[in-house]
Parts: structure tokens; sequence; C-alpha cells
């Protein structure tokens, strides 16, 4: 599919999967907006871009804040003309306490992130696709691993990724009539920072038996390049839900 006029948004842009996608997408002919909460590291990404960098946007943006959801919007909007794209990725992992200990406090930045910030983006995006001429795009919503099983101690996390699988099946029901197609990836340790943050004392991840233990890790390039693949199909197609992850990590079995 030529995708050299196609536009992305791409939210948590600035680091991790979201700079990973979102450099791929440029790199196979998309226009792409970077969205996340610091200019700086957005402005990093552009620069790894390279050339592909002058096709690019840089909106920084509370993806938990309507107003700066919808100035995300607008401004793609009047700088690309429409969306056919949005990679839903932004996201925190949250406390890794016992459920009883959860804070509230932290609690609701999981929620307010994970979930409202997911849905205010989507909502932006439907809005576009369903009002531009060619109607219709895509929404990629990043999952996890645990929108099906928890890890230990990570209640406030796995809740939320749950909630997005709901948001995932809304939205490809209600987008139907408008050739709004959506997806789900439910990645399982790609190897970037918030993996590496659930290590205990580097020793590795604590497992559903409570002992510590290392786990295998797979290329951030092998999550690009399943996004751009599910980008790239035409409207006619859709990979409802991917599951990407270390061959040998702790999943089927986990518990």
């Amino acid at each position: 599919m030529d995708t050299t006029s196609k536009i992305a948004v791409v939210t948590g842009a600035g680091s991790g999967i979201g700079q990973c996608v979102a450099l791929a997408l440029c790199q196979a002919g998309w226009s792409v907006a970077l969205a996340g909460r610091r200019r700086k590291p957005l402005e990093a990404t552009v620069g790894k871009a390279g050339a592909n960098g002058a096709r690019t946007l840089v909106v920084p943006t509370d993806v938990a804040d309507p107003a700066a959801v919808g100035h995300l919007f607008s401004e793609t909007l009047a700088r690309f003309g429409r969306i056919d794209l949005l990679f839903n990725n932004a996201g925190i992992f949250g406390p890794t306490v016992s459920f009883e200990d959860i804070p509230y406090g932290e609690w609701q930045a999981v929620m307010n992130i994970n979930v409202t910030g997911m849905f205010l983006c989507a909502r932006e995006a439907f809005r576009a696709m369903k009002r531009q001429d060619p109607m219709g795009g895509r929404i990629i919503n990043n999952g996890s691993v645990s929108a099906h099983v928890p890890r230990p101690n990570a209640a406030a996390y796995t809740t939320a990724k749950h909630a997005i699988t709901g948001l995932t099946r809304s939205l490809s029901l209600d987008g139907r009539r408008h050739d709004i197609a959506c997806s789900q990836i439910d990645i399982g340790n790609a190897a970037t920072d918030m993996v590496k943050n659930l290590q205990v004392d580097g020793a590795g991840a604590r497992q559903a038996n409570g002992r510590i233990a290392p786990e295998p890790t797979m290329d951030l390039d092998h999550v690009a390049r399943a996004v751009v693949h599910m980008a790239g199909l035409p409207l006619s197609a859709n990979v409802q839900f991917m599951t990407l992850m270390a061959t040998k990590m702790p999943y089927i079995g986990r518990g």
C-alpha cells in the first residue's frame, strides 16, 4: 500500500515503543505528528528521523487533558489536512505494591493516562476520520499482555489494560459504518525502560509464585515493524488483536 500521503498521530513518541514506531512510520513514508508530555524528547525523535524529520510535527501533549488533546488534533489537521492513523500508545506502569497499599492518587494517575488519555485521543481521531474526505482511518491501541494476564502487584496497570480491550472492541463496532478500523497490539517484554524498571535490584521481575527471575526481552524493532504492517493494510482488512512478545517470557502458564 502506498503510504506516501498518509498521516499518523503517535502518542508517547518521545521514547520507547512510541519513538520506535514513529521512526518506522516515517521510514515507510508516513507524515507523523509526535505527541508527548515534553518537547525535548519529541525533538530528539525528529533528530533521529534524519531527512524524514521534515514530515513530522511536534506537539507537546498531556493526553489526560481534553484541551491539550484537542489542540494536538487541531494542529495535526491544520498542518496535514487529515488523519489516517492514530497509534494510541502513551501510558505509564504505575505502582508495584500489594493491592491494599495502592495509593489512590497513583491509581488515578494510571487511569487518567492509560484509560482516559486513550479515550480522549481515540475520540478526537474518530471525529476527524468520520468527517474527512475520503472518510475513514485506523486506530491502533497499545494494549499489553497484561490485558490478558496480570503481573504480581500491578492491579492498576492490569485494570487499565483490560479497559483498553473494551475500548478497542467498542471502537471497532462503532467505527464500521464510517470506515474506521480499530486494532490492538498486546506487547510483552519489549526492551524498554518500563520493562527494565520492573526488575528488582537488577535481578529480574517478580513472578506469580513470589520469586524474582530474569525475563527474556525482544528488540523494539519487531514491535515497530508489526505496527507498520497493521497500519499499511487497506481499511477493508484489519488485524483485530495481535500479541507480540519475547518467545520465552512467562506468559503462557504465567500463573
